[in-house]
């Protein structure tokens, strides 16, 4: 017989941890190996009831105590007397609707004859936008996959003239009860999936699903300021539940394409803007690109490169901004290339004049000279 581990270890507690601890930890581990989410993983079955396991003994003072002091023979009841070690046992289904009550109880219902109903899976679309269109906002057509009933068996999934049988394994409770020692865990039955039905002539043309996949178009309203990542939420229209369940939901991520000019910052933009060596020694105004059309800034004398101009007012304004983000225009100088003789010329001229300037015309360049004979003095 295998050895238990340690129920500290399986829920991945320390031995001091509260009661809050432990419940979170073993409601996450819950969540990741359970039956239902985990259907033919042996493996996650497996881990599901030893985390369970762990947990009744943890969540229970006298047990736990009984554990810290004498181990798994402290909770064996076929190692201690009969009020000790199975009193708790019996109640699972309480613990078992409180860890799992909110978790599963949107997926999964019972119906008043016992089948159960599951809600639909959720779908997720993927929709690119331009920074435009975010800005904006919009409203497009997308076409999803849909499933209507089927048009031959009425939904039924059985070929016409039948009709589904009774499943003989869970007697069409849609359930069965797997037991293992002194634990019982429900699980969805395995032959027919919890319909509680067995169908033994199946329709062609749904090959017995009861509904038939077709395509529907959904007009979808981009609201203006959304950003890349986020989601918009179109209630039941995911995947269509079982057993007359409710529908999943389709969930639209929006993606952003590059930009050729901007680049967006939450709700502020940002902006390369290039000027010539002249412009920048000059001065001047010039014109930058917004989202809404042209803006002027009126650059100083010896304008550097990365010099920053804010525009105000000139960003996005978010879904859940009051006011509109900034504009942040970057001065990139460009150095003039493919010269002519003659330009070449006059650069030399007007280089030969600045030097006879002294430090005035390039502060930034006497400072480094002096910061480089600093540093190998």
């Amino acid at each position: 017989m295998a050895t238990k581990r340690d129920f500290y270890e399986v829920l991945g507690v320390p031995k001091n941890a509260s009661e809050d601890e432990i419940k979170k930890s073993y409601r996450k581990l819950a969540m990741k190996y359970h039956p239902d989410r985990n259907q033919g993983d042996a493996s996650a079955e497996v881990k599901f009831k030893e985390a369970k396991e762990a947990y009744e003994m943890l969540s229970d003072a006298e047990k736990r105590a009984a554990y810290d002091q004498f181990g798994h023979a402290g909770v064996d009841p076929n190692m201690r007397g009969p009020g000790a070690g199975g009193a708790g046992f019996g109640g699972f289904g309480e613990t078992f609707g409180d860890i799992f009550g909110d978790i599963f109880g949107q997926a999964r219902r019972q119906q008043g004859g016992g089948r159960q109903v599951f809600r639909g899976n959720d779908l997720s679309y993927a929709m690119e936008v331009t920074l435009e269109e975010a800005a904006a906002g919009k409203e497009s057509e997308i076409r999803i996959p849909s499933y209507d009933e089927c048009d031959t068996c009425h939904g039924t999934g059985a070929k016409a003239g039948t009709s589904p049988k009774t499943c003989g394994t869970c007697q069409g409770q849609g359930v069965v009860q797997m037991r293992q020692g002194f634990f019982s865990v429900q699980q969805t039955c395995p032959h027919c999936r919890g319909s509680g039905k067995i169908i033994t002539d199946p329709c062609s043309p749904c090959h017995g699903q009861g509904k038939i996949k077709r395509q529907k178009t959904l007009e979808i309203k981009i609201p203006a300021g959304i950003d890349d990542g986020m989601r918009i939420r179109s209630t039941g229209n995911g995947e269509p539940g079982t057993n007359g369940g409710p529908p999943g939901d389709l969930f639209i991520e929006i993606r952003i394409k590059k930009h050729d000019v901007f680049q967006r910052d939450g709700d502020d933009l940002h902006c390369a803007v290039p000027i010539s060596f002249t412009t920048a020694a000059l001065g001047g105004e010039i014109s930058v690109p917004t989202l809404s059309g042209e803006a002027a800034i009126d650059l100083p004398e010896g304008t550097q490169t990365g010099k920053q101009f804010r525009l105000r007012g000139k960003g996005i304004k978010g879904v859940r901004s009051s006011f509109p983000g900034d504009l942040y225009c970057h001065i990139t100088v460009e150095t003039p290339v493919k010269l002519t003789e003659h330009q070449r010329k006059l650069l030399r001229e007007l280089d030969e004049s600045l030097k006879k300037g002294g430090d005035k015309h390039s502060p930034s360049e006497a400072g480094w000279a002096d910061k480089l004979k600093n540093l190998f003095s």
